[in-house]
């Protein structure tokens, strides 16, 4: 099995790596450093860095992480929720600095400003007890005075909580961050590419100052080598101040889209998140979010941190060219998808199900071809290139999940070619990737019930035994219902997907 097409990416720990001219001198001899949400879109970007500077890093996971262990083969992976006191103290143990990349915002509006709260005054309490010599933490961007939406009033409560304590902390406020993979990036990409006329409501009009993925992670580490950011706050920013009508101008030139804007009356973030929903990967939720955030201009107030690490940041045009980029190159490394739905990583997995599955239905063929070969037409389906037969069944149904607030199938992948542990396709996520000869997917679409798909590879000598198997559990009558509905299109749509795979590989 070829590790480059499917199923791992542990070679690329080396490659692209974005602190090279950070005005900065390592200093890997302080110890231990805990990186919390290192499995997230910051955190995973992150945790390569700082290896490759020296640092001895210990990566703080909800939930089993193989991709991790795969990936990462010199961290320490510690399972622990930043809600569960106990579980923060022995990640804190022997740490010196501790990255807090935290937040609960894909709980939904009610839920994560308790959950924020509840998680800093525990990690600030946990850091405390341990020792530990600094937090870095990394917030949202928006004047205090202002009327702030949830979001960033509670990054800004978190702050507030985690300075309370005795451990200095180091605070990063940002904006919008640009980057291959970021969900901001891919609802203004996706919008420009598909409208041909954009409508631009009130709040289209308001500044903000983005910034590049690459500069986060080197302020994140240029000040964990700063003493001079200890215990201080600093806005961090691209070069430019722009109004979200003119970045999506920018990026639709970049594309090489002609694109009329149209001012419109009223700016009902609900509406324009769900409508967006439709046209992007980033479900509602999500998207309504990051959305009302776009009320207050978010632009820098405090740069003194540009005189204490003294290196250019990218401009919102150099930041959009390089996220295209790595998409040409299919080598985007994190993505928001790896934080969304939120706690995926705590879900029952198929293995754990007492008594396995209630229901399941196989369907199989024998081939000729090479095991190899057909496992790497596995690793193919979903995304741009669909799902090989009864296209138009997987969208109708990603659809209607879309219309429930579901995750839609429209997230795709993160790779063309590469997949591993976690990853998504469409709305499924990869629960277990065997090179060779299984891959099963976990459902995240609007369900009654649990579902996962298993692709297998059985057999020897001359022909191999290609199957897909469906695995549903449900204790409600809906969900039973549910079963047997679409049992009969299961028939249409996996023997046509399983041919698909073998004539393709």
């Amino acid at each position: 099995m070829n590790d480059v097409e499917c199923g791992g990416e542990a070679e690329r720990l080396g490659d692209d790596l974005f602190c090279a001219d950070l005005p900065s001198t390592p200093c890997p001899e302080i110890g231990a450093v805990l990186v919390t949400g290192a499995t997230g879109y910051i955190g995973g970007r992150l945790v390569p860095e700082l290896l490759a500077r020296g640092y001895r890093v210990r990566a703080m996971v909800r939930g089993r992480s193989p991709e991790c262990r795969e990936n990462w083969p010199a961290v320490e992976i510690l399972e622990a929720d930043a809600l569960d006191e106990a579980a923060l103290r022995r990640a804190m143990d022997g740490v010196d600095t501790a990255y807090y990349l935290i937040h609960s915002l894909l709980l939904g509006r009610k839920r994560f400003h308790d959950a924020d709260i509840r998680a800093a005054e525990n990690f600030r309490t946990a850091a405390a007890a341990a020792g530990v010599r600094r937090i870095i933490y990394l917030g949202g961007l928006g004047d205090v005075r202002a009327r702030l939406s949830n979001h960033l009033r509670s990054r800004i409560e978190v702050a507030d909580r985690l300075v309370l304590g005795p451990v200095p902390v180091t605070r990063l406020r940002a904006a919008v961050v640009i980057g291959s993979g970021s969900a901001s990036y891919e609802i203004v990409k996706n919008i420009v590419s598909k409208l041909p006329v954009i409508p631009v409501p009130r709040f289209g009009l308001t500044r903000c100052q983005p910034i590049g993925v690459r500069d986060v992670v080197k302020y994140l580490v240029g000040c964990l080598e700063t003493e001079a950011t200890t215990g201080r706050e600093f806005d961090i920013g691209g070069l430019d101040v722009l109004t979200y009508r003119r970045m999506a101008e920018i990026l639709a030139r970049l594309l090489g889209r002609r694109r009329l804007f149209v001012r419109v009356p009223g700016d009902t973030i609900r509406f324009y998140a769900f409508a967006a929903s439709f046209l992007t990967p980033v479900p509602a939720a999500m998207t309504r979010a990051l959305m009302e955030g776009l009320r207050n201009d978010v632009v820098v107030q405090e740069d003194s941190i540009r005189k204490i690490l003294p290196f250019r940041p990218l401009s919102y045009r150099e930041a959009i060219v390089r996220a295209m980029t790595r998409e040409e190159q299919d080598r985007i490394h994190t993505r928001w998808t790896h934080a969304y739905p939120p706690a995926h990583e705590l879900a029952l997995k198929l293995h754990e199900l007492p008594g396995g599955a209630r229901y399941t239905a196989e369907y199989a063929i024998l081939s000729d071809r090479e095991p190899a070969s057909l496992f790497r037409s596995i690793c193919r389906i979903g995304g741009k290139e669909g799902w090989f037969a009864g296209n138009w069944m997987w969208r109708l149904r990603g659809w209607a999940d879309t219309v429930l607030g579901g995750v839609g199938a429209a997230r795709g992948r993160r790779s063309r070619t590469h997949l591993q542990v976690n990853d998504v396709i469409d709305f499924w996520r990869i629960e277990d990737l065997v090179p060779g000869r299984r891959l099963l997917l976990r459902a995240e679409m609007k369900l009654p019930g649990r579902a996962w798909l298993a692709f297998g590879i059985r057999g020897a000598g001359d022909r191999h035994r290609l199957s897909v198997t469906a695995y549903y559990d449900t204790n409600s009558l809906f969900g039973r219902l549910y079963w047997y509905a679409f049992l009969p299109f299961h028939h249409y749509i996996f023997t046509g997907l399983i041919r698909q795979i073998e004539k393709r590989s």
